[in-house]
């Protein structure tokens, strides 16, 4: 296009008029070039606290108005009620700091900073031109109760969605940790027993097999109760707990019961195994929180090694009773059809979240994830997948589903994924690989190369549990309890 001329008084000639739209042709470019060769924000900015909450079950607040709270040290001494709760039922540091964040905030109390580590949560309260409060609480116990877990995770929403102030919050997180669980302990213990009679079956047992590993689990979990009353440590009562399932495993063998003691013995053992603390460790670990990672592995990793050390000392008191060297190489098909497995799977999972005492409402979707997880389990195996991978597969499956399940049931993702996953662990090789070590003078490379194996393959299991809650977080999004109510009210 044309620009219009103008006539030059000094020498009559004509020249172009300068257009002010001129120099802003090239605008949108100019502005491309600059967002491909600057940032859109200083990279050394701070995160706002309250954007720790994004991707987490407690998105989006609702924050009150009114000024900082007059009361701040009550609303800190409410969080940290809430946090030892949380890490007593087993939460992991990520759901512990977000619930603390959101809570504070919702509360008034904006310059809230948090620090968690191994068995300690620290609160630092530090508004401008005021005398900070920094508050500690140590977490020195810890107990299966994932009903209470879902309980405070159902209040965190409550407080975070404006429903109830700091009193009545305070009030129900005291009835939470007052009250008692929701099984009995003979239920407990009876759950016990069907567990490992299942988990003999899944793994290729027959009846014989399932009866002694009902009666030998509920006698360890007897035992266990009663160490624990006599403050026996826990590497004690892990150990000799799997010393007892080895050597009744062995006993019944050598009275020529029809049973293959390797089988009994995994089935028994599985229930010992960490399996909660190391899907919180691995969680940890990948969040960001390298000290309560490390703490929690290391406690996981001790109690792997009291089982191991219990299966040792049984087989080796059986060798020294006479009792005959076993053949762990031998193969164990399964003796039940796909779908009575499928049965067996539900059934385990159901039993595990009763054991774990989460809440009735959960047993039947707890024991759902697990059979989907028995699914990808199976295909994966059939495509040749290997022993390896495929539960590692699965646990990515039953950790995806898991936090689904979990958020439209008003529960964190732990309480549904855990016991779902436990019948995964592998704890057939566990046994043949502290046998090949113990006993045989000939395999002692192999012992250990398979120890090393299974728990790889733990490890696997635990991060495939988290990489499937990673997973989840774009599909979850707004699922949360608080999120699903403010979107009714709309």
């Amino acid at each position: 296009m044309a620009l219009p001329q103008e006539t030059n008084p000094a020498t009559g000639g004509t020249r172009p008029v300068p257009s002010v739209l001129q120099p802003r042709t090239n605008y949108p470019a100019r502005q491309m070039l600059r967002k491909l060769v600057q940032g859109e924000s200083p990279p050394t900015a701070p995160m706002s606290l309250v954007d720790r909450l994004v991707g987490s079950p407690y998105a989006n607040p609702t924050i009150q108005v009114g000024g900082v709270d007059a009361n701040a040290r009550k609303t800190l001494d409410f969080a940290l009620n809430l946090a030892e709760s949380m890490f007593r039922y087993g939460a992991g540091a990520l759901e512990v700091e977000t619930s603390i964040i959101a809570v504070t905030a919702s509360l008034g109390l904006r310059n809230v900073e948090v620090d968690i580590t191994n068995q300690s949560v620290v609160i630092n309260y530090a508004p401008k031109d005021r005398t900070p409060i920094t508050l500690m609480r140590v977490v020195r116990s810890w107990t299966n109760n994932y009903s209470g877990l879902s309980l405070v995770h159902q209040l965190v929403t409550e407080v975070i969605d404006g429903e109830m102030t700091r009193g009545e919050a305070a009030n129900r997180l005291g009835e939470i940790t007052t009250s008692p669980k929701p099984y009995a302990k003979w239920m407990v213990t009876f759950a016990v027993g069907i567990f490992g009679a299942v988990i003999v079956a899944i793994i290729g047992g027959g009846m014989a097999a399932s009866a002694v590993a009902f009666g030998s689990t509920i006698l360890v979990n007897i035992l266990a109760r009663q160490l624990g009353r006599w403050r026996v440590p826990e590497f004690f009562t892990t150990a000799a707990s799997s010393a007892v399932v080895t050597f009744i495993a062995l006993l019944c063998w050598w009275l020529t019961m029809p049973i293959s003691p390797g089988l009994v013995i995994a089935g028994g053992i599985l229930l010992l195994l960490p399996s909660g603390r190391l899907v919180s460790a691995v969680q940890d670990a990948i969040n960001g929180y390298p000290v309560t990672a490390a703490g929690r592995l290391l406690s996981a990793f001790l109690t792997f090694g009291a089982v191991v050390s219990g299966i040792a000392v049984g087989l080796v008191g059986g060798v020294m009773l006479g009792l005959p060297r076993l053949d762990v190489t031998e193969e164990s098909p399964p003796v039940y059809n796909f779908w009575v497995l499928i049965v067996l799977v539900l059934v385990a999972g159901a039993m595990i979240a009763v054991i774990e005492q989460s809440k009735a409402t959960l047993l039947l979707p707890t024991g759902l994830v697990a059979v989907l997880g028995f699914f990808v389990y199976s295909a994966a195996l059939n495509l040749g997948i290997g022993e390896r991978l495929a539960p590692a597969m699965a646990a990515v499956v039953i950790g995806f589903a898991a936090r689904i399940v979990a958020l439209r049931l008003n529960s964190p993702q732990l309480v549904v994924a855990v016991p779902a996953v436990l019948y995964l662990l592998p704890g057939l090789l566990i046994f043949r690989s502290m046998y090949i070590f113990t006993i045989e003078e000939t395999g002692s490379l192999n012992g250990p190369l398979g120890i090393f194996n299974a728990l790889t393959v733990i490890l696997a299991i635990a991060g495939g549990v988290v990489l499937g809650d990673n997973l989840a977080n774009p599909v979850t999004k707004g699922m949360g309890a608080n999120e699903r109510r403010r979107g009714r009210r709309r």
